[in-house]
């Protein structure tokens, strides 16, 4: 097994993904096999023929992805009003590739992060009804937070040792009394709802643009059961003014949701912040707008 000595992901490349395919589904075996243009870090994304793609996780922490995956976008599909990923065939190790991996059909469409969209906040709109949707979906027996989705889900809680650490380590560049009002805010927003389906990971890499609207939605592995406060995140990293102001209002949630929200974000920020700052710095760039934005708006709340 290869694997890139920086981020420890495995090494996944076309002539795998070929070799794969050839031995597991020859059926397949004549298709060809085109990696993706910004196919995925966490997973690998790849064509096979016109109407497939192959996803692979690439380290060990993405795996049990694969298996919620296969069980619960099935169910989740045909009661939501936009396409999600459908499981055709679940692969196993095999060639030196160590875990399962899936192959989907393929979903047109451009995504979000490098598309413009001209009505940011008709596109919020439709993602809010997309995840309202999505929370209306029975949630007995959907996956509890936990390893396979990061504790998405979960009460906040689960990051407070990382998120202070982290307010210290940028107490340069970041307000740390503000910082930390703000994630103790957050906690002190108990979760007291039934638990509900949520995406967990409502990105723009993760939305599909056509025609100029939201078109699908992508990417389940760290979708679950439980507090959805998480799926707010996006309001402060894509949305703003009246494009985040629609998305508040057409998503179901009290003040409490979307201070867990604000959290949620802050969280995410400030430890990519830390871990980008000397490596890619239009990446801790975009992270640290999103900690302002956060701490702007908690500022205004409080005052």
């Amino acid at each position: 097994m290869l694997a890139d000595p920086d981020t420890g992901h495995v090494v996944i490349d076309e002539p795998l993904v070929r070799r794969l395919v050839e031995v597991q589904f020859p059926q397949w075996s004549s298709l060809p096999v085109r990696a993706v243009d910004h196919g995925g870090v966490d997973n690998r994304t790849f064509r096979l023929g016109p109407s497939l793609s192959v996803r692979l996780p690439s380290a060990a922490g993405y795996t049990e992805q694969v298996a919620k995956e296969h069980r619960w976008l099935p169910v989740l599909a045909p009661q939501l009003p936009l396409p999600i990923p459908t499981p055709v065939a679940r692969g196993v190790p095999g060639e030196g590739y160590p875990w399962d991996w899936s192959v989907y059909r393929w979903i047109d469409g451009d995504v979000a992060a490098r598309t413009a969209v001209d009505d940011l906040t008709g596109f919020a709109v439709g993602l809010a009804d997309f995840l309202t949707a999505l929370g209306r979906i029975d949630p007995a027996g959907g996956p509890a937070a936990g390893t396979h989705n990061f504790f998405r889900g979960a009460p906040l809680t689960t990051y407070d040792a990382e998120t202070r650490t982290a307010i210290e380590r940028l107490r340069a560049d970041v307000d740390p009394e503000l910082a930390t009002e703000a994630w103790e805010a957050a906690l002190a927003a108990t979760w007291t709802e039934a638990p509900a389906w949520f995406h967990g990971d409502v990105a723009a890499g993760n939305l599909l643009v056509r025609d100029a609207r939201l078109s699908a939605v992508i990417d389940f592995g760290s979708s679950g059961v439980g507090d959805s406060s998480c799926d707010t995140v996006i309001a402060w990293t894509m949305f703003r003014g009246p494009s985040r102001a629609a998305y508040r209002a057409t998503l179901p949630g009290d003040d409490a949701l979307w201070a867990r929200g604000r959290g949620w974000a802050l969280w995410k920020a400030l430890i990519t912040v830390v871990a980008t700052r000397g490596t890619d710095p239009a990446a801790a760039a975009s992270a640290a707008h999103v900690v302002a934005e956060v701490l702007a708006e908690h500022r205004a709340i409080s005052s």
